[in-house]
């Protein structure tokens, strides 16, 4: 990319509140989140894609933790007196967004797997269609949960199997009234929902962060590689920033196989931190899943994605083409 073309792209970009700017020193701006930092380069998501800007053109680095105050103490109009300041509001650290997932907290204590498998077990399920089965993880005790796309892509009926801890064991319950809530198809994410009557309410899981994460870090995975259900692997996190076919995605060694897709991927604390969906199949130890930053954004933005089945283009939805006979009866009018 040449220096013009990138100052066009970062004045194009706008500032966005409470993420992290990169001042130019071309005197240009950028705002998004620094995903890695390097002696060369820092790389920033700015939404739709990830800009690498070398060193030598950034002049500082404004980050959102360094922003605390969003309001400067001023001098209230007509009276002289400096205004208030602005209430601090205290956001928990596991909180609920819009009731549908969890935002774990940041100082949860590390576990074995062992003891994070026995209590984690009853929200990891086995997502299974006609054409074949995935895995995936509840949200919330509603029986919202999520997989991927490629699980469910093409499918309209669709079960869940789920393990529901009875008198100290896992007891297998298949439920099948499941709707598909909303879905991505290059996000390669999907949102489901348990309808059944008469269901329970569901054991959930806490999606975590990938921004504390450390490369060399142990996470494992529970999912159903090859039909086995509630297999767990366990690995190390190799990288945080691979890119493949223009997406970030945490790569690792924690075996990765069919049936994996969609399941968790978890840190010591019991966190999700990203999605399985794919491995490289000619070599072993090479896993990837989709980061849980952009699972929550998906889940955020899910009115965007949503599913109707009466729409034959889901989840795409296309505005008609411009008229000029429109445009002119517009304009008469």
């Amino acid at each position: 990319m040449s220096k013009l073309s990138f100052s066009l792209l970062l004045l194009a970009t706008a500032l966005v509140a409470g993420a992290d700017t990169i001042q130019l020193k071309d005197k240009a701006a950028v705002s998004g989140k620094i995903l890695a930092e390097k002696k060369e380069s820092l790389a920033l998501d700015i939404g739709y894609t990830v800009l690498v800007i070398p060193r030598n053109q950034i002049e500082k680095v404004i980050r959102s933790a360094d922003t605390v105050e969003l309001m400067p103490t001023k001098t209230a109009p007509m009276t002289g007196k400096p205004a208030a300041k602005p209430i601090e509001t205290k956001v928990e650290s596991d909180d609920t967004t819009d009731n549908l997932f969890r935002n774990a907290p940041a100082n949860a204590p590390i576990r074995t797997v062992r003891e994070l498998v026995s209590q984690l077990g009853e929200a990891v399920v086995q997502v299974r269609t006609p054409g074949g089965l995935g895995s995936g993880f509840i949200l919330n005790e509603d029986g919202f949960l999520m997989t991927n796309f490629h699980v469910i892509e093409g499918e309209t009926q669709i079960w869940v199997e789920v393990y529901h801890l009875k008198d100290g064991q896992l007891e297998r319950k298949s439920y099948k009234e499941v709707r598909i809530v909303a879905m991505n198809k290059f996000a390669d994410l999907a949102l489901l929902r348990i309808e059944d009557k008469g269901a329970p309410k569901f054991k959930s899981v806490a999606l975590g962060s990938t921004e504390p994460l450390a490369v060399g870090e142990h996470i494992f995975a529970i999912g159903s590689p090859l039909g086995l259900e509630r297999t767990v692997t366990e690995g190390i996190l190799s990288t945080k920033t691979r890119q493949l076919q223009g997406s970030l995605y945490l790569q690792t060694t924690t075996q990765i196989n069919p049936g994996n897709s969609g399941g968790p991927l978890f840190n010591l604390a019991g966190q999700v931190i990203g999605v399985t969906n794919m491995k490289i199949t000619y070599g072993e130890g090479l896993g990837f899943a989709i980061p849980v930053e952009a699972v929550k954004f998906f889940l955020e933005h899910r009115d965007a994605y949503s599913y109707s089945a009466d729409n034959p283009s889901n989840p795409y939805r296309y505005l008609e083409p411009p008229s000029h006979t429109r445009q002119a009866t517009a304009v008469q009018q």
